[in-house]
Order: C-alpha cells, then sequence, then structure tokens
C-alpha cells in the first residue's frame, strides 16, 4: 500500500511537451482517474510513474521512495494494458502465475493466489483456458488478475475497458470499483471516456495538451468546473456555451444575447459585478439537464424562459435529448420522457438560472 506524488514532472518528446510541470499528491488506497481526449497527456503520467518513460524534469515517489532511477520491476506496482497483453501460448492459469515464477515466488503460494483472484474474478473455471478460448470480458479479467497475485503498492490501468462493448464495459466498470474496496489499494486509472472516469474515481484529474486543468471528485468537476475546458469535457451530453453580455448591476442583472436576455439570481449578480463583470462580453454556460420542459420542471428552480426551436429528438427511455435551436445557435436540454415536444415544436424552455456558470471570454476560467 503506498501514496504517490508527481513533483512538477515534465516529459518532453523534442519539442512536444507531453506532460507540463505535474504536480499530484496521491493518498494511499485512492482511485484516481486520469482522463483528457487523446494526445492530453494521461498515458504518459501513467508510464512515467510505472518506469516505461525517462522523466525530463521532476521527481516521482511511491510512497517516501524517490523512483525516478528506479527499474520498472522494482517499484512495486502492477500495470494493466489496454491491449491485455496475455501469452496467447500460456493458459489462463499461467499467464496469472508467470509474474510470480518470475519472483521465484513458492509453488503452493502461486497457487493459493492465483486460484483466490480467479475466484473474485469469476474466471475459476477458465483456468485450463488458452486466451484465444475467451471473450474480449474474460481476457479482461485475466488481464486484471495477473496483476492483482502480484499484491503491488499501486495498480496503474491504461484504458483497459477500451475494447469491451457497451454492455460489458458497464459490468467491467462495476468489477474494478468492487475490486478497489477489496484490496484497498492505490488505483491509478487512464481513460478518454468521462462516464468511466465519473463512475468510478474518488478523485478526477483532468488533462489538456499536458498540462492539469483540475483535480477534485467527480461531484464538483461536475458542478463547479475551473474552466470552459473542463466544463465542456465532463457530463454528457457536454455543457452548452452561448456568447453573451452581462448587462445590469450587483442590484440586477442579465444574461443578454442575440435571442435571449435571462435574469441573474441576485447572489450570482452581486458576485460578478464585484469581480467586474458587469457590462462585458462572457460565455454562459447551463448543462442540458439544467432546461427543462415546463410541464415537467423541477422544483424550487430560478426558472427563466428561453424560446426554441425543437430540431432532433433523441429517446433513450427515462429522458429525451432535444436538439433545440435559438435563431442560429443549436443547444441540447435532457428533459423528462413525458415531454410532448416533436421535431418543429417551438416551446419556452425553462432554464434553471442558479446551475448556470459564467466563464471569462479571454482566460476561459470560470467567474466565481
Amino acid at each position: 500500500m503506498a501514496s504517490v506524488t508527481y513533483e512538477h514532472v515534465s516529459k518532453r518528446f523534442g519539442n512536444v511537451e507531453a506532460v507540463n510541470d505535474l504536480s499530484i499528491e496521491i493518498p494511499d488506497k485512492e482511485f484516481l482517474v486520469f482522463v483528457g481526449p487523446s494526445g492530453c497527456g494521461k498515458t504518459t503520467s501513467l508510464r512515467l510513474l510505472a518506469g516505461l518513460e525517462e522523466l525530463t524534469e521532476g521527481n516521482i515517489y511511491i510512497g517516501d521512495r524517490l523512483v525516478n532511477d528506479v527499474a520498472p520491476k522494482d517499484r512495486d506496482i502492477a500495470m494493466v494494458f489496454q491491449s491485455y497483453a496475455l501469452y496467447p501460448h500460456m493458459s489462463v492459469y499461467d499467464n496469472m502465475a508467470f509474474g510470480l515464477r518470475l519472483r521465484k515466488t513458492p509453488k503452493i503460494e502461486i497457487d493459493q493466489r492465483v486460484k483466490q483472484a480467479a475466484g473474485d474474478l469469476g474466471i475459476g473455471d477458465l483456468l485450463d483456458r488458452k486466451p484465444k478460448q475467451l471473450s474480449g470480458g474474460q481476457r479482461q479479467r485475466v488481464a486484471v488478475g495477473r496483476a492483482i497475485v502480484r499484491d503491488p503498492a499501486v495498480f496503474l490501468m491504461d484504458e483497459p475497458l477500451s475494447n469491451l462493448d457497451a454492455k460489458l464495459r458497464v459490468e467491467a466498470r462495476a468489477m474494478l470499483s468492487r475490486l478497489h474496496q477489496r484490496l484497498e489499494t492505490t488505483f491509478i486509472y487512464v481513460t478518454h471516456d468521462q462516464t468511466e472516469a465519473m463512475t468510478m474515481g474518488s478523485r478526477i484529474s483532468v488533462l489538456r495538451d499536458g498540462v492539469l486543468q483540475q483535480i477534485d471528485t467527480p461531484q464538483v468537476l461536475y458542478d463547479t468546473p475551473a474552466n470552459i475546458f473542463v466544463a465542456g469535457f465532463i457530463g454528457s451530453p457536454s455543457m452548452n456555451f452561448f456568447d453573451a453580455t452581462l448587462v445590469g448591476s450587483a442590484d440586477e442583472m442579465v444574461v443578454q444575447s442575440d435571442t435571449f436576455k435571462l435574469a441573474v439570481p441576485p447572489g450570482r449578480a452581486k458576485i460578478y459585478a464585484e469581480r467586474g463583470y458587469a457590462g462585458r462580453e462572457v460565455v454562459f454556460g447551463i448543462r442540458p439537464g439544467d432546461i427543462y420542459d415546463p410541464e415537467f420542471q423541477a422544483l424550487n428552480v430560478y426558472a427563466q424562459t428561453l424560446t426554441a426551436k425543437v430540431d432532433v429528438t433523441e429517446l433513450m427511455g427515462n429522458e429525451i435529448f432535444l436538439y433545440l435551436l435559438t435563431g442560429e445557435k443549436e443547444f441540447k436540454a435532457r428533459v423528462d420522457p413525458r415531454s410532448k415536444a416533436r421535431v418543429g415544436h417551438e416551446l419556452n424552455f425553462v432554464f434553471d438560472m442558479e446551475r448556470m456558470q459564467i466563464f471569462d471570454r479571454q482566460t476561459e476560467m470560470a467567474v466565481r
């Protein structure tokens, strides 16, 4: 069991800055998720911790131990890759036991660890099979089992679910979460899928172009994103953004664009006025789930209405995604499945302005 610390870590490949001055403290037993689009530096950050890439600058600690110059095999970590990397000529049992045999672990202990992990993962009846005889979900469990038997201080997982279909991914997410709770070990997980990040991580680290944008719990990232990038990346469907102007004063203020004028809650108006944003151009953000069909709006919302035309509907069973138009601007709403909104209808949709976000147009940072 161990904490992990990135201390001003950077990695350059020629002129490309893959990771730029990354500093994170990951407590023992935490499930931290690195998330971001392709090329943001999340996998490189994981490989630096594993010792598969050399640092350009900074330090990495596992517990109190500086591991900059420690060989990967001596870092007391176990890694699960996207490709699973199973040996095709070996049985499931031998794949899971391979690392322990290299360490000269006694045969009785190897047998106990492999069978225990296989039982925990629901693959106890597959130990004699070869990887080619397994489904994708079963192969993924074997790869996880091979990491478990080593009993490492830190588990590293690089997009281990990306090759699974949608149903198996949901099942595998739950399996990994249960596994983390049982093992009480530090997990560091890389994904580009924000749904995986939100459902599994105790904290999420959002990266963009090698730079840490924000690190916090899933709910804090969702409710109070630090900037436009985080706001747009976390949440599905993503947050709606409108170019607008804050008009008025601390006593009375509206968010105004070419097609709407929405009153700002008094408490928010005071904050924006104090920050010097009255009269300034901003980016107004609101999540699709905070926009309602007026027939089914939530209670206790600071309701403001905006007239919009329904362009596309997507029935999801428990909700409907609406693609709406106000002027030439398209935005999305997640509404009650009983909504009678249909393509071509023009309705007054309700915005919960207590849930809105305002971002500086130039810096793209949230205004609070």
